[in-house]
């Protein structure tokens, strides 16, 4: 080792080296970034101090991976998916492929002279969360599968076609898993927020960027999207984020009870913590761990979510390590390769059809924390060129306590079109229909308020004040709702729909007054509490 800047390592002499080849300095887990002959540029995951120069580096022969096994649902991990349950108060270097001890209950789904597809299961894991854990098979023919019983996760278990089947693999983070084809199925992630299932969309295996500046209530709504989304598998990233925020989401998450299987939610969560006082560039790595993890049990024939919060901070580690090593800065000082870094990650959502002939998906969800809440920053304006849906959240919404402050002007969904199709062959054409009139209302009820400002509604027609007042009930009785509420946290479709269609209905009579001639400050000082109380009721 030659030179120690931070966490940039420079070293002489790694001969036969390749790119993103892992290595050990000193103890300390590194990456290779860059090469120039027998000279490296090793980009550290752990804290340097104390290194200097002359210090021995070892080639580890393999890139950065994950290991992926049935001990990931129900456990908290760091960004190099080391586990972090059971560690001391304060965190050391751990190895990065240490195999899992503890026996697992194993349970055989074929026998030895079995033709098998790649991606078919051979065996389940029992006591893994509350989702069977499958053991895939590489393809071929079994020659032999143990009986039912406890193995170590890196015990084989079978042998297909002479090569060894064990519970868990190792994946390198940075490339996919691969899979059979992509879906054109269009299906929709119901979140159980109302402003997000009516107005915006986002469909299994779609992406979404949620940009707001301080304040304005990302972690909560992403909380409230782990909790409450109708996926099998949640991934959620802790990437640079404060410390006390993640320690908020495990406190909630072990205590919360799972609404689809009884169990704790838990039990069905990968949770991946890298804070803002861990490691820079563990925080860069934590998001295609995550993502590696999310694709993992996609090829079982799940449905995962992967939240990333915030994906500006695992910008801001590539900013930091691409100025110590002396690359030419782009706008605000970040790497030219920006974009491509963020579309390369986006690109790894999608609904497929798995090895095994099952779909399966990867919906991606990312938190985009613009300093000083200016959406013109680049990481921002790059990641809304690649997702398909942007939640955008409104500092004027926030500080009117208006929650989740998603602001449906600046919002959209590209699959919105799709979707509602979808919903019309299920047979929910209300759903089309109720849509469009809610989006219709608040864009004119907008629109009208801004002329209030300046003139007064007092100047308006009935017809206009009405719409006005119908803009106030679709916006305080529908689109806002509570985190804390035990009966609003969570709305499913249903209950959606029938809010949209009460409110609705309580416009319409309000504009058969106005054009009856009952004047309009008559209609407006009518008690409408029923109607923006019905949200409460379980």
């Amino acid at each position: 080792m030659t030179r120690v800047n931070g966490p940039l390592v420079e070293v002489d002499g790694l001969g036969g080296a390749a790119m993103f080849e892992l290595v050990d300095i000193g103890g300390i887990p590194g990456e290779i970034v860059a090469l120039t002959g027998d000279h490296a540029t090793v980009q550290a995951y752990e804290y340097t101090g104390g290194l200097e120069p002359g210090a021995r580096v070892v080639s580890l022969g393999g890139p950065l991976s994950a290991r992926l096994g049935p001990h990931l649902l129900g456990g908290i991990f760091d960004g190099l998916l080391r586990p972090l349950d059971g560690t001391d108060m304060w965190l050391k270097p751990a190895p990065l492929r240490a195999p899992g001890r503890r026996l697992r209950p194993f349970r055989p789904l074929v026998s030895a002279g079995t033709p098998v597809a790649p991606g078919t299961p051979i065996g389940s894991v029992d006591g893994s969360g509350t989702l069977p854990y499958l053991v895939l098979s590489p393809g071929g023919t079994v020659t032999a599968i143990r009986p039912a019983g406890g193995y170590a996760a890196d015990a084989a278990v079978a042998s297909v076609s002479g090569r060894d089947v064990t519970m868990e693999r190792l994946w390198p983070v940075r490339r996919g898993l691969p899979y059979r084809g992509r879906l054109d199925e269009q299906v929709p992630l119901i979140t159980g927020q109302r402003v997000i299932d009516l107005l915006l969309p986002v469909r299994r295996g779609g992406t979404v960027a949620v940009p707001g500046g301080f304040g304005t209530g990302k972690t909560v709504l992403l909380q409230q999207i782990a909790k409450w989304c109708d996926a099998d598998v949640v991934v959620y990233i802790g990437c640079g984020e404060r410390g006390n925020e993640m320690a908020d989401v495990l406190a909630e998450l072990r205590e919360l009870a799972d609404p689809r299987t009884g169990g704790r939610l838990m039990d069905r969560t990968v949770v991946i913590a890298n804070t803002s006082n861990m490691p820079m560039m563990a925080r860069e790595a934590s998001v295609y761990t995550g993502v590696t993890v999310a694709e993992h049990f996609r090829d079982m024939g799940y449905h995962a979510v992967v939240i990333a919060d915030s994906t500006s901070r695992w910008a801001e580690a590539r900013r930091e390590f691409a100025s110590r090593g002396g690359a030419l800065p782009a706008e605000e000082g970040y790497p030219a390769d920006l974009a491509s870094a963020i579309a390369a990650f986006y690109e790894r959502a999608g609904l497929v059809t798995t090895l095994g002939g099952e779909p399966g998906s990867v919906t991606i969800i990312g938190a985009v924390s613009p300093p000083g809440g200016d959406l013109t920053e680049p990481v921002t304006t790059h990641t809304q060129r690649f997702v398909r849906t942007v939640w955008n959240l409104d500092r004027a919404l926030a500080y009117a306590r208006h929650y989740p402050a998603v602001t449906w002007n600046d919002s959209f969904s590209r699959d919105d079109a799709a979707l509602a199709g979808w919903h019309v062959r299920n047979g929910r054409r209300d759903w089309v229909v109720a849509r469009t009139r809610v989006a219709g209302l608040l864009a004119e009820a907008d629109r009208l308020s801004a002329l209030a400002e300046l003139v007064g509604p007092a100047a308006f027609p009935a017809r206009e004040r009405v719409v006005l007042l119908a803009g106030r009930l679709l916006r305080e009785g529908l689109l806002q709702q509570s985190a804390l509420s035990a009966a609003d946290a969570y709305c499913a479709p249903e209950r959606t729909g029938r809010l949209t269609s009460q409110i609705l209905d309580v416009v319409d009579e309000c504009l058969r007054l106005a054009e009856q001639g009952v004047p309009a400050g008559e209609i407006e000082t009518r008690d409408f509490s029923d109607v923006l109380r019905a949200k409460e009721r379980p």
